[in-house]
């Protein structure tokens, strides 16, 4: 089969496709054909040597894919069958043009909706979910900051916000950005680059703050959260572009608003914690997948920024890299 590869550490220009060995499904697999698979922050973060797949799982880039059951592990226990139409969240491997997944870890596409929507929905949703759910307890009628609002994540943790009643408010870089996240359903939308996110969110929430704060930044956005987190709030942080230092006094902050830190990545998961990732993709599929399909209300979307061919591996990856998109990045594997 093709598969995205690297044999060195470094650029865009570092990647090319190549045939590689089609895997097998083992125990309790399944092996799906890939029609499509979208980018992740992670899979630059890997091919520059900075995040290294878990291990036992596969060196092949790609965190999500979307496509139909193509074979079935000794053990499988009925749920899928050849040509379903499914899609995954992955611990690597999905920029290729078949990949194992675990039977517990596939959720079926949607009706109507596209292997490209589909290919978008995995890694975003199910972090946005997570982070929302599992980790923040979100309660009706609570105030939710999202940083990178207009990333896959971001557009997400809008969307499920609301459908939680709770109210989202995001930064991000650009006015198209901001103006993409109001389509979504921010109630609020604040530039980064040029206003004090912390000053306008106090102002909008009337001086009490947000309730949830997803952050994906980091070391250099630690004092402006905690100006305008609410006391009790959940300070939620999956990713560090800024980098993990922090210069300042921030326990004491911390602790005179009765404020907590939770921290969450999905892809370091052992397998002691694959039973939770099956619940975390049980209660996705229960409580949030129907709301894709059509006629549905409220009805979600997934954010499909633009589409590349594998051959165009390394395009798409200088595209993430300037942070130019809105939603996802996804990559077209050929028919």
């Amino acid at each position: 089969m093709l598969a995205v590869c690297f044999d060195c550490p470094g650029g865009p220009e570092n990647l090319y496709v190549k045939e590689v060995m089609k895997p097998y499904p083992g125990e309790g697999e399944v092996l799906v054909k890939v029609s499509a698979s979208a980018l992740n922050r992670a899979d630059l973060l890997q091919r520059r040597g900075k995040y290294p797949p878990p291990k036992g799982a596969s060196d092949i880039l790609g965190l999500e894919a979307a496509g139909t059951v193509a074979g079935l592990g000794p053990g499988c226990k009925g749920r899928w069958k050849i040509g379903d139409a499914v899609m995954a969240l992955l611990s690597g491997g999905g920029q290729a043009e078949y990949v194992t997944v675990p039977e517990g870890h596939l959720m079926p596409v949607p009706s109507g909706m596209t292997f490209i929507q589909a290919a978008a929905i995995p890694e975003a949703w199910l972090t946005a979910f997570q982070l929302l759910h599992f980790v923040g307890k979100i309660q009706k009628g609570e105030r939710v900051l999202i940083h990178a609002g207009a990333s896959g994540v971001g557009m997400a943790a809008i969307q499920l916000s609301r459908l939680a009643k709770a109210i989202p408010i995001v930064t991000a870089g650009t006015q198209e950005k901001l103006k993409a996240t109001a389509n979504a359903g921010a109630a609020a939308g604040f530039n980064y680059k040029n206003e004090d996110f912390s000053e306008k969110v106090l102002e909008f929430t009337q001086g009490s703050g947000v309730d949830i704060i997803l952050d994906c930044v980091g070391g250099s956005y630690w004092e402006k959260n905690l100006n305008c987190l609410a006391t009790d709030g959940r300070w939620i942080i999956y990713g560090l572009l800024s980098g993990g230092e922090v210069h300042g006094d921030l326990l004491a902050r911390l602790l005179s608003k009765r404020a907590s830190i939770h921290t969450s990545l999905l892809r370091s998961r052992d397998k002691e914690a694959s039973n939770s990732y099956h619940q975390l993709v049980k209660a996705f599929t229960e409580d949030v997948l129907p709301y894709f399909s059509g006629g549905t209300s409220p009805h979600l979307q997934s954010a499909v920024d633009s589409v590349y061919s594998l051959h165009e591996i390394a395009e798409a990856h200088r595209n993430m890299e300037e942070n130019k998109n809105i939603g996802k990045i996804v990559i077209e594997m050929p028919a």
